[in-house]
């Protein structure tokens, strides 16, 4: 019996039903009288757990106002437990409990955080506690340098310890019911959540390598490695698209949603929207306002969200990387893809195009029941725009990103299970619940012939 569970809980498997058992128990805490101000239903609950536990920042009820402090605290934990991975936490558990760590959780730690084995698994825990709980700290602090003179004390450091650790995770959730828009001229609260945003999305990975690189060259040492293809491809798409971001919302709403702000406030509005876009879920302007353009951009830098590792979602800067150079070799005529005098590997550029076209059906799948859940077909041709309202809502919870073009409270009981669903998929990735699923891969004896077909 022990040895068919063990075979049947795989680490893929293990890590989608952890996710799925913090769902369900935050569902039931927050469904307890104490933890919202007015009873919410059990699709609600279910759906606001899902939201935290994926860190996507979709919300049916207002975070500040219809939950208590203890369900706040309850959407805190769970935003934390989906941030590190519940598989990572529960290894955690495993080391200073026992002392020992089993092998499924130490490939499960080692496939989330790192891109390959060779690293010691104790020595990366201790680095992901101490580097998530220092950076949020540190982010914690100063908020509070800015909170305190508006809030009472106790409040004012639970704001700043709430909006630092949802933004260090990616989550979104604010306890404030405009989020960031009262502070969408701060410089230092706007800085600080946007520093927490993007080192939390790059992943721990990255920062490994970028710290001990950081290391060696204050030590003055002669072999200062170069980093990984990983690191740098994930830093230099991050930068192309935070910059690209930026740009743009900056050229389209300068004149539109930006006018009656003065040009400081301008380009730190654009600047966040970009960092927040990509699988934070704040915002400090009223997105329902953005131009079609600024629109498409969004739903652009949604999909393809965060880095592998990361407390984020999407199809992530790595994969679409690899994308871009594949799309370069091809056009090159050349057959291998290559960057920064390296050659990557098939398995790395078939898995890119796997993640991409399933994300692509997933988002796709949904987006079509939605339009029918939600009124059916005639509604929809007398109502333009819908079609946009839906697709942007699907990209944000595939991409776990939190930002809505104000649909989400209406959606129907259907519409909402719909979401979890689409957010569920979209925090583990379509890879990672296709192997979950999946039987033990078998290597076939045979290779048919083969043959070619007309493309283009």
């Amino acid at each position: 019996m022990f040895r068919a569970l063990n075979e049947f809980l795989t680490p893929f498997r293990l890590t989608v039903l952890s996710f799925l058992l913090a769902i369900l128990i935050g569902t039931c805490l927050l469904k307890l009288p104490f933890a919202t101000v007015s009873p919410i239903s059990w699709v609600d609950c279910l759906f606001t757990s899902t939201s935290a536990v994926c860190v996507t920042g979709l919300i049916v009820v207002d975070t500040a106002t219809r939950f208590t402090r203890f369900g706040q605290i309850v959407i805190l934990t769970l935003i934390q437990f989906g941030g590190l991975g519940i598989m990572t936490l529960s290894t955690i558990f495993l080391v200073v409990l026992r002392g020992r760590v089993s092998f499924t959780n130490i490939k499960v730690v080692r496939d989330t955080f790192t891109s390959g084995a060779g690293v010691d698994i104790y020595s990366l825990l201790k680095l992901i506690v101490i580097f998530t709980m220092t950076v949020e700290a540190a982010g914690s602090a100063l908020l509070f340098l800015r909170f305190r003179k508006i809030f009472p004390l106790s409040t004012a450091i639970f704001h700043s310890i709430f909006q630092a650790i949802s933004a260090f995770c990616n989550a979104g959730f604010s306890t404030f019911s405009d989020s960031l828009m009262g502070f969408r001229g701060d410089v230092l609260v706007n800085l600080v959540m946007a520093g927490l945003i993007i080192v939390g999305g790059i992943g721990f990975l990255v920062v490994w390598e970028v710290r001990k690189c950081v290391r060696r060259f204050v030590r003055r040492e002669k072999r200062t490695r170069v980093l990984s293809l990983h690191t740098k491809l994930v830093l230099i798409v991050t930068a192309c698209l935070l910059l690209l971001g930026t740009v743009v919302y900056a050229a389209i709403e300068w004149n539109i949603l930006l006018s009656s702000l003065p040009w400081y406030e301008k380009v730190l509005a654009a600047f966040f929207q970009s960092v927040t876009t990509r699988t934070a879920g704040f915002n400090s302007i009223d997105i329902r306002g953005l131009a079609n353009a600024s629109i498409l951009i969004t739903i652009f830098l949604m999909f393809v969200g965060a880095s592998p590792g990361s407390t984020g979602g999407g199809i992530k800067t790595s994969t679409f990387g690899v994308l871009i150079a594949l799309g370069i070799s091809r056009l090159r005529s050349v057959e291998e893809v290559n960057m920064f005098e390296r050659t990557l590997s098939k398995f790395s550029v078939w898995r890119a195009l796997s993640v991409t076209l399933t994300a692509i059906a997933v988002i796709g799948t949904a987006t079509m029941l939605l339009m029918l859940t939600e009124g059916g077909i005639s509604p929809f041709l007398d109502t333009p725009g819908m079609f946009v309202e839906i697709l942007f809502e699907v990209v944000s919870a595939f991409g776990t990103v939190g930002l809505s073009l104000g649909i989400t409270s209406g959606l129907s009981s259907i519409g909402k299970i719909i979401i979890v669903l689409v957010m569920y998929t979209g925090r583990l990735g379509p890879m990672l619940i296709a192997l979950a699923i999946s039987p033990r891969e078998k290597r076939a004896r045979f290779k048919y012939a083969e043959e070619q077909v007309m493309i283009g």
